[in-house]
């Protein structure tokens, strides 16, 4: 009997216990047992590709293992952190208290380090440590280390772009996170699976050509580096279509160990720096000044003495105190003349001027692409008096990035329509491709206008007195202006550091690509100016893109091979195609099928650069011998041109330099 009531009483017992435990603490038990065995976190999805224009792999995503800790499940968090610290091999002080401090805490989950290499993670494994498992990451891998570093940007731990396109394009190229849920086993070593997988992001396809790339840093970091500057810009852009196929910038950082880098070097200075441009911005002047009809490239400027009065107290000079005298219009740009451009600028007037900057797009963003892009500084500029407008009109008291300089000159280059830059060429989602079009925002200037500017600005290049010789490429006609302006330090325009430009387009008559170059704050053994400093790095980058995109001399340029054609195909000799190439003695053959109508001009005593665009202008291939003026061509001035294709032309500086050429 009383064995009977002990059983009866134990059993009661522990029927309400069982009742307590599983009905009335039901609810609290499970929350806290699942808190111990399990929790849930976000799986990072895979960021898609960034690829160059010809699909090169510019930022891709590798998978790394990630320690995170079940703290918890761990009971002596300081013989576990010193443990890990000595797999790890390289904890700090400040590390050291991080970690016990998270250990200690009664959470079902912590970061121990994320992204380790394979020998930390082997090492770590190795200690079989209880609460201490892996998650496989995706880390952010620049196989090209600083190329385009600017450009692309950088990623965070947390899988967010940070910087650049990264930042710009993150939602597409993130994707969506999944979910990861983490258990705990009866020892209390813990584990993980993947509960929902994550969706990986789109893949980016940019304008950038990674070859133009690597050229453009290059030469700029040479460029640099000789000068003893402060660092500088590159763009390479087609004016077409406003693709960038390069973007370059000086100092530069290395992506995948961003953090080693200062921030200022970070910095994307072709669309986040602002600078005074100086006489690049002449081009805004004199092309309002051509569209507006208050002027024409051949209106009589007087420079005279070489300085000018613009306000009280206030006295322009011209570069190292030239005077050029009584020039044309064109003149003020080839010689790059101060006093020329504040008297068209107030010829122009403070309200069609502000139109004009407003129209080339300086004080505005330009490119959606990057929205952390400086819109620049010009003020309200249709209410300057008299010593602002010659400021602005030589291009002082506005700010620019070097994107906006490389598009208004575009818009020159293309017949005069302004068209968005832009470095997205095409978005891979869900197995097809989306290609951006480009994007023609209005119409600056008239085709006439871009025309004459053109001309004008070749000059800049070829003419003997142009500021911009340093550019010329043999072969090769180039438009462009030089820019030089005195840097604003402490409120004051500083006499030793500048900002040096060149911006040019070429071939200038069917323009491939518009380039732009900008030094800061030059120091080396050449003169601080554009033409000296920053017309030589652009000669080199426009070289070496001419040649990577096979573009002929459009001077003297190489004869075609032109290929016998009969009715039953192609004249074959000996089993090999018969294939004949134009000398200088064999007969022109016209290349057009409707050759333009009329009969040669005279062009003796025209200078070569006259006398090359009279001939590209009737559609004839120019080939010039000897240096000066003309003094012989061929086809003679009258012959009719219809079967005609080529024009040569013989120079000599003086009638008895002539003579001497003829002597056999």
């Amino acid at each position: 009997m009383i064995t009977a009531i002990l059983i009866a009483v134990w059993m009661v017992g522990i029927e309400a216990r069982l009742v307590f435990l599983q009905v009335v603490e039901h609810r609290d038990l499970m929350t806290r047992a699942t808190r111990q065995q399990m929790s849930r976190s976000d799986a990072a999805a895979k960021r898609g590709d960034i690829l160059d224009r010809r699909g090169q792999v510019l930022a891709t995503s590798v998978s790394t293992d990630s320690i995170y800790a079940v703290p918890s499940a761990i009971e002596d968090p300081h013989r576990v952190v010193t443990s890990l610290c000595t797999a790890l091999g390289d904890c700090t002080a400040k590390e050291r208290e991080s970690l016990v401090e998270k250990l200690g805490k009664t959470r079902a989950f912590a970061y121990v380090r994320r992204h380790v290499s394979p020998d930390e993670a082997r090492r770590v494994a190795a200690l079989n440590l209880e609460g201490i498992g892996f998650i496989k990451e995706d880390r952010r891998f620049y196989p090209n280390k600083e190329l385009a570093a600017h450009l692309l940007g950088y990623v965070g731990l947390d899988n967010q772009g940070l910087n650049g396109l990264e930042y710009t394009y993150d939602q597409q190229i993130r994707g969506k996170a999944g979910k990861v849920l983490v258990q705990t086993d009866a020892r209390r070593r813990a584990f993980a699976r993947v509960e929902t997988p994550p969706t990986a992001g789109s893949t980016v396809e940019l304008t950038i050509d990674e070859y133009l790339q690597h050229i453009a840093e290059r030469e700029l970091h040479a460029g640099v580096i000789e000068n003893k500057a402060a660092g500088g810009s590159a763009i390479i852009m087609n004016p077409h279509t406003g693709e960038i196929l390069a973007m370059a910038n000086e100092p530069t950082f290395n992506p995948n160990v961003y953090r080693e880098f200062e921030e200022s070097t970070r910095r994307n200075r072709a669309v986040q720096d602002l600078y005074e441009p100086g006489s690049t911005f002449k081009v805004v002047t004199v092309s309002a000044a051509l569209e507006e009809k208050v002027m024409t490239p051949d209106t009589i400027i007087d420079t005279n003495p070489g300085r000018i009065q613009v306000a009280p107290g206030r006295i322009v000079k011209e570069n190292d105190n030239h005077n050029y005298g009584v020039i044309p219009l064109s003149q003020v740009i080839v010689e790059s003349s101060n006093v020329g451009a504040i008297k068209i600028g107030w010829k122009i007037g403070a309200e069609r001027m502000s139109r004009y900057v407003g129209l080339y797009g300086f004080g505005g963003q330009v490119s959606r692409d990057f929205p952390n892009e400086n819109a620049g500084i010009v003020g309200n500029t249709a209410t300057l008096n008299t010593g602002s407008l010659a400021s602005v009109a030589m291009g002082y008291q506005v700010a620019v990035t070097p994107l906006q300089i490389v598009a208004a000159v575009s818009s020159v280059a293309n017949g005069g329509q302004y068209v968005e830059p832009r470095v997205i060429h095409a978005v891979y989602r869900d197995n097809r491709r989306f290609v951006i079009q480009p994007t023609v925002k209005r119409r600056i200037i008239g085709p006439e206008t871009a025309a004459a500017m053109t001309q004008i600005m070749e000059g800049v290049v070829s003419a003997e007195h142009g500021t911009a010789r340093a550019a010329q490429i043999p072969g090769f006609t180039i438009a462009g202006k030089t820019g030089t302006a005195s840097k604003l330090i402490d409120h004051r325009y500083s006499r030793s550091d500048y900002n040096v430009s060149f911006v040019g387009f070429l071939p200038s008559r069917d323009p491939a690509v518009a380039i732009v170059v900008v030094i800061d704050s030059p120091h080396g053994p050449n003169r601080p100016f554009g033409g000296t400093v920053s017309a030589p790095i652009f000669k080199r980058i426009a070289e070496a893109t001419l040649r990577y995109m096979a573009i002929g001399q459009t001077i003297n340029p190489v004869p075609p091979v032109l290929v016998a054609r009969h009715d039953d195909g192609l004249n074959t000799l000996s089993g090999t195609t018969a294939v004949s190439s134009m000398t200088a003695d064999s007969p022109e053959i016209s290349l057009v099928a409707d050759g333009p109508p009329g009969t040669m001009p005279d062009l003796r005593g025209l200078s070569a650069r006259e006398a090359v665009h009279k001939m590209m202008r009737l559609g004839l291939s120019p080939r010039l011998a000897g240096v000066g003026f003309v003094i012989a061509q061929d086809p003679p001035a009258g012959a009719p041109l219809d079967a005609v294709s080529v024009g040569r032309v013989t120079l000599a500086r003086t009638l008895a330099s002539a003579q001497e050429q003829a002597r056999p």
